[in-house]
């Protein structure tokens, strides 16, 4: 007869271990999103060349996102719209399936242009939130999401201008970006579709001088 006791006690022992690797994965992921290190996939994509010093002409290819409609203020809704597609890919899905996280997280006043995480003002005054799902899947292959307030949709191909800068996160920070974005754009007798956007790549508690934002705008392609 094996020993029940000891049996039990490597049970145990194995589960805590299994638990204090998760526990120290998850702390040294945090630890070094603090310092702007970064894990999460990124939409393929080529530069097709740069205007001025600092912003590029990036070609992607298209892309599936899962999509939420959220009211309320810029940056609540972007908050409420991360929290719920958050869910959908932590297992809140028809299989139960965890989805990996891409990046950035982006944001946007109009529902053209958006990205991996992409955050858009509708016609009716809604905000769109946006994550981009790993190129791994297919529209076959995505699961669907649990909550009716989700949807699985398909980007098109696209050229953007991106302008890229570190820093603070706010409003007034990221209006400053897309207005010199423009101002670039429009030197270089660029014509643009919809309005210009912001993609976050850190979370919230990144340094802000280790911080990858890029202010983005739809550009008409060659």
């Amino acid at each position: 007869m094996p020993d029940i006791d000891a049996t039990r006690d490597y049970i145990r022992g194995t589960h805590m271990r299994g638990v204090m690797v998760a526990i120290i994965s998850g702390l040294l992921s945090a630890g070094c999103s603090v310092f702007g290190v970064r894990n999460e996939q990124t939409p393929a994509y080529t530069v097709e060349r740069t205007i001025g010093p600092n912003v590029e002409i990036r070609r992607y290819g298209p892309r599936l996102a899962a999509e939420t409609a959220v009211s309320g203020s810029e940056t609540g809704a972007r908050s409420q719209g991360f929290q719920r597609l958050a869910s959908y890919i932590f297992g809140g899905n028809t299989t139960k399936t965890s989805i990996d996280m891409t990046a950035p997280v982006a944001q946007s006043k109009s529902i053209e242009g958006t990205a991996p995480v992409a955050q858009s003002r509708s016609s009716d005054g809604q905000w769109r939130i946006r994550f981009f799902m790993p190129a791994t899947y297919t529209s076959e292959t995505l699961p669907r999401p649990n909550d009716q307030a989700v949807e699985i949709v398909t980007v098109p191909a696209e050229t953007i201008a991106v302008l890229r800068y570190s820093g603070s996160t706010s409003a007034v920070a990221v209006h400053k970006s897309e207005d010199q974005l423009m101002e670039a754009v429009n030197a270089a007798g660029l014509r643009t579709s919809g309005s210009p956007f912001t993609w976050f790549y850190d979370p919230p508690w990144t340094l802000p001088p280790l911080r990858r934002n890029e202010a983005a705008v739809i550009v008409q392609a060659n």
